[in-house]
């Protein structure tokens, strides 16, 4: 029987880790190190538990509440603003058209504080419902609704007009 829930966490493991990740890279703002620590905390959480996530209806959408919730954690913790760099790695695009997009999106949210940050994520990145939102951060839908307002307010007052100009493509 632990054979056969250590391969089927395995399997699940695989084919979640690039969505989890891709997901920590939003929430981290472009910290590709913080991200991949925090999806490995959060694969290694999913481990111990295994054998109850295994029986959730939705062990994906488990995933992900394990994710943010380790994000915010993090963000709670006085060593969370330290940063070694502040400059993206060289690495090939397959599209350039949207590097510029990309660099100042993420430039935005890095400028979000955590929680909105976070609501940005879920609510857009990973369309989830208010509910859903609001049960993975631990807050009220009514809390939900009122920081997806001031986070895409912000963000638009980040963006300004230079959203414009990139949407072109």
């Amino acid at each position: 029987m632990r054979q056969v829930l250590a391969d089927q966490y395995a399997e699940f493991a695989a084919a979640r880790a690039g969505h989890l990740y891709r997901s920590a890279c939003l929430l981290t703002a472009g910290d590709t190190h913080l991200a991949e620590d925090l999806v490995q905390e959060t694969l290694g959480r999913l481990y111990i538990a295994w054998h109850r996530v295994s029986r959730v209806g939705n062990p994906a959408g488990y995933a992900q509440t394990v994710l943010t919730r380790a994000f915010l954690a993090h963000q709670r913790r006085r060593s969370s603003t330290e940063r070694a760099t502040d400059t993206f790695p060289d690495r090939a695009v397959a599209d350039q058209r949207d590097v510029p997009l990309r660099l100042t999106l993420l430039e935005a949210l890095a400028r979000l504080p955590a929680k909105d940050r976070a609501v940005v994520v879920l609510r857009y990145w990973e369309d989830r419902s208010i509910e859903e939102t609001a049960d993975a951060m631990h807050a009220s839908s009514a809390a939900v609704r009122t920081r997806c307002t001031r986070a895409l307010g912000r963000l638009r007052e980040l963006l300004g007009e230079d959203l414009g100009e990139y949407a072109r493509f």
